[in-house]
Order: C-alpha cells, then structure tokens, then sequence
C-alpha cells in the first residue's frame, strides 16, 4: 500500500499566503517600475469580488501586471530559489515542519498541492524536501520563457482533486493501492478531503471549521 501524505501550501503550511508576496519580490528585484500599476491591482481585485472575473482571471492579471507578458527561464529560476530561501526564513509554521518530519518518518510520499503557480512553488517544495509538486502550470513559449497565462486548469477546487488524479495515475497510482492523507486550511478543499483517508483541517476558517466537525475531520491549529 502507497502512502502519500498531501499538503495544501498557503496558510497551511505558511503563515501568509505566497502568490502576491511572490509576484512583489519579483516586482521589486526584476522590474522595480511596474509597482506604479498597483493601482490596476486594486480594479482587478475588485472585479473579482464582484464577481466579474474569477480567481485564474484574476491571477493572469496580475501576472502580466507585475512580472510582464514573459518571464526568462534563468530569471524565473532565479527568483524562485530566492524567493524559497526568504519563504523558509520567514514565512513557515513549525508545527507544519513537525507533522512534514512526522509523515516522512512514517514512510508517506509527500505531495505539496498548492493554487499558486507551479514554476515558483517547485522551489518551495524541494527546500521542504517534498517528493512531488502539484500547482498551477503556465504556458511557456519557444524559448521557454514563462508566460502571463495559465496552462490548463486553475489547481483550486474541484480542480486541485482532478490534477492530484492526474499526477497518480501518471505515477502507476490507483486509489484503491493508496492511503491518503490531505491537509488544508480552506473550504474550498472540500473534494480533496473528501478522496482522503485521513482530512486535517489545519488553521480553518470558519467555513471549514463547520465542515471539519459535521465530517469529522481532525482539526489542527499550527499558528
């Protein structure tokens, strides 16, 4: 039997979520002059509370806004490890590093499953010493430069369940040959915990919180 321990990222694993705390590092070190377009920033964030754009909409935007329409290879990289180093200096619980350690002395192949975009997060996850990361993917063009636009499906929701499908089957997994533990701090996790053997609702927001105990997930408080 596989064991696979799965690991939502922001606010599960960090205190503060990393997508726009990413997209300002890179602003600030690669191209200090697009933070005078925060104010679209702003507009942005309010279509989507209205509901006008949804949140892959809302992240494209503010990709191109802030990192522009390509981003080298070399330099994402660059920004990526770097970002990574300021990440786990700054930015994790301890108590998410203890139940991490816990899961891979138990023998549990750890999967980091995360909105944020893959191409920055993979450098996370291997500073976690994560076996496998599962985030948003982005378009690349010839040269392999990373686009301002996201390569299939947003890894939220319903669609973070169907890429975690996608990546076992594409590593010889089934669920049947599988215990699965899921660990997230949102709602909106709700199909994943529900594929788990073992759900941990960690730092839960109210939502979550109601859910976790008509379910009876284990509710862990890592702040």
């Amino acid at each position: 039997m596989n064991r696979i321990a799965i690991y939502d990222m922001d606010k599960t694993i960090t205190r503060r979520p990393t997508l726009m705390r990413f997209l300002l590092h890179a602003v600030r070190t690669h191209q200090p002059w697009r933070l005078i377009l925060a104010p679209f920033i702003g507009l942005a964030i309010g279509l989507y509370l209205l509901r006008i754009i949804d949140r892959a909409q809302l992240k494209t935007i503010n990709h191109r806004l802030l990192l522009g329409r390509a981003l080298t290879a070399v330099r994402a990289q660059a920004l990526a490890t770097s970002f990574a180093a300021h990440t786990m200096r700054t930015n994790v619980m301890t108590d998410a590093l203890d139940q991490i350690e816990r899961d891979r002395a138990e023998g549990y192949r750890l999967v980091l499953a995360t909105a944020s975009y893959a191409f920055y997060v993979g450098a996370i996850g291997e500073a976690l010493r994560f076996d496998d990361v599962i985030g948003t993917k982005t378009h690349a063009d010839i040269s392999g430069a990373i686009l301002a636009k996201i390569d299939g499906e947003n890894c939220y929701g319903p669609g973070k369940l169907r890429m975690v499908q996608a990546w076992m089957m594409a590593n010889g997994l089934t669920r049947e040959n599988c215990t699965i533990r899921f660990y997230s701090d949102h709602v909106s996790d709700e199909p994943a915990f529900e594929a788990a053997d073992e759900a941990f609702a960690i730092n839960p927001h109210a939502p979550l919180a109601a859910l976790a105990h008509e379910r009876g997930w284990t509710i862990l408080d890592w702040r």
